[in-house]
């Protein structure tokens, strides 16, 4: 397997969750959607990852060299399902490679501190929006969205996006 690699959207795989932005620990996002509802939650960093700024919630870019800091989360047995499909509309994922996505979802090798890798979904930005943040965006320095500086924009739940 490729170190992206998307499989078939008819047997998707009940892989946890890399989460580097407002589903993270302490944020509104995790609240919402993930508390009671994990059986583990623990640190981890995405390879080849660079984390940008967007307006009250981050984009993560595939960029070879570079790392995104953030937690694999295991929804509770039971409720995998429901939870997939509350993050997919979260982050505007309609399906591989729809025109609308905001996000894309990949299957990718997330690393936990003992360099372990984990194979995890991960929201990455979709790739109009991707060559945008490139070209211009604002780049987190060390990929952590927790060591951003402060945000010009309030996230709401109403904003419909929640950058994982």
């Amino acid at each position: 397997m490729t170190s992206v690699e998307r499989p078939q959207e008819t047997t998707i795989a009940a892989l946890p969750f890399f989460v580097y932005g407002t589903l993270r620990p302490g944020e509104v996002n995790h609240t919402l959607f993930l508390r009671g509802r994990t059986a583990a939650e623990e640190p981890a960093t995405l390879p080849d990852a660079a984390l940008y700024d967007g307006p009250g919630y981050p984009f993560a870019v595939h960029r070879p060299g570079t790392a995104v800091v953030g937690e694999l989360i295991t929804a509770e047995p039971g409720a995998y399902r429901e939870l997939l499909a509350e993050l997919d509309r979260l982050e505007e994922y309609e399906g591989p490679g729809r025109p609308g996505n905001v996000y894309d979802r990949f299957a990718r090798e997330a690393l936990r501190p003992d360099g372990t890798a984990v194979r995890a979904w991960v929201y990455l930005a979709s790739p109009l929006i991707a060559r945008d943040l490139r070209e211009s965006g604002t780049e987190i320095p060390g990929g952590d969205w927790f060591n951003r500086s402060a945000q010009p924009f309030g996230h709401t739940p109403e904003s419909g996006r929640g950058a994982s």
